[in-house]
């Protein structure tokens, strides 16, 4: 498991990607070629990943993210060290906060 910042960063079994995921359309990429996790609301820098691969948004109130890399990739941000991610499936999970009769994403 990876975090950095509020983005938490899970492997998931090949096996255990649903089909409907593995041939969903993925995300575009940003203008400069990044897959985009979470983008700050504050400061306007990204959590991004550099490399090959797809980002794919499943339905949901929060969007949950599935990230595929079958090469591997670059987890990076303008305020963290970089993360290296080895190929394959990862679940993308953006830190919530509970506010009373609210939960939301935490603003970056």
């Amino acid at each position: 498991m990876y975090r950095q910042g509020d983005v938490l960063i899970a492997p998931v079994a090949e096996e255990s990607v649903p089909a409907h995921l593995a041939e969903a359309p993925a995300e575009p990429r940003d203008s400069r070629g990044r897959m985009v996790l979470a983008l700050g609301e504050v400061t306007g820098h990204a959590h991004a990943v550099l490399g090959g691969g797809r980002l794919v948004r499943e339905p949901g109130p929060f969007g949950p993210l599935v990230l595929h890399l079958p090469q591997g990739g670059k987890v990076v941000h303008e305020e963290h060290a970089a993360i290296d991610l080895p190929r394959g499936w990862y679940r993308i999970i953006r830190q919530r906060e509970y506010l009373p009769g609210a939960v939301r994403i935490v603003a970056d």
